[in-house]
């Protein structure tokens, strides 16, 4: 607001209307970020074991182990995924503009990557696969095959909002403390932290721009530790090799 009245008034000031640009004397208060509390190790454990009946488990599963932006959970491909190399490829994301459902490139170069496929989320993207084929045999012909993971009985993507809805139900109906979906990102940085992970690769399993956004600049460790880091995550979560 104070930019677009700025530009306004300069404008006015150069057409000689006014003197001067009154908006540009205006001190703004300093800007502090809200304080985010992440779930702790146990508030995670809670919720996946709550969560392990419904439909989307699997994405919250993905969501706490990697995490993942809702867009790119929402986005994935079952040729992202890569049982025989234990790989998954985040390539893709969804989101809603100018009205509408699309699917986009990931959001940014950062956004994508490569991530390996740990016991937790192989299990529930198994059951997944077993749960769209349920749905695909039900439909027949009616299904739309959109080669998502994750989608509606009809094979439709899934709106990014019903994923919120669907966190707060079962957050709120089992009492466990109340977060944002998107703190579920904060809670996996801050989990690999408590690990001892580095910030450079912590940057790189979440898919930062920038690692100012992990905080602080780390040395660059291979693949092979930020597996070894998610492997420790994955079992932290209850899951198995």
């Amino acid at each position: 607001m104070r930019q677009v009245l700025s530009a306004a008034l300069s404008r006015a000031v150069r057409e000689e209307l006014i003197t001067r640009n009154v908006a540009r004397l205006v001190e703004l208060p300093a800007w502090e970020p809200s304080v985010v509390v992440p779930w702790s190790p146990m508030e995670a454990l809670a919720f996946l074991q709550v969560a392990i009946d419904e439909p989307l488990y699997p994405a919250f599963v993905l969501l706490l182990l990697y995490g993942l932006r809702r867009g790119e959970v929402l986005g994935l491909r079952w040729q992202d995924i890569d049982f025989e190399a234990q790989i998954i490829h985040v390539r893709q994301q969804i989101h809603r503009s100018q009205g509408q459902l699309r699917i986009g490139p990931a959001k940014t170069r950062a956004g994508s990557r490569d991530l390996p496929l740990l016991g937790l989320a192989a299990h529930a993207l198994t059951a997944r696969t077993k749960q769209q084929d349920a749905d695909r045999a039900k439909l027949g012909s009616a299904w739309v095959d959109t080669g998502l993971v994750f989608t509606t009985r009809t094979g439709r993507p899934i709106e990014p909002r019903n994923l919120v809805r669907s966190f707060v139900r079962i957050r709120d109906s089992h009492g466990i403390r109340k977060i944002r979906l998107h703190t579920i990102r904060h809670t996996a940085a801050s989990l690999l932290k408590d690990l001892g992970v580095p910030a450079r690769d912590t940057q790189i399993i979440l898919g930062h721009a920038h690692i100012s956004t992990t905080q602080q600049i780390y040395t660059h460790v291979d693949e092979a530790a930020r597996r070894e880091a998610l492997t420790r995550l994955n079992k932290l979560l209850g899951g198995t090799e």
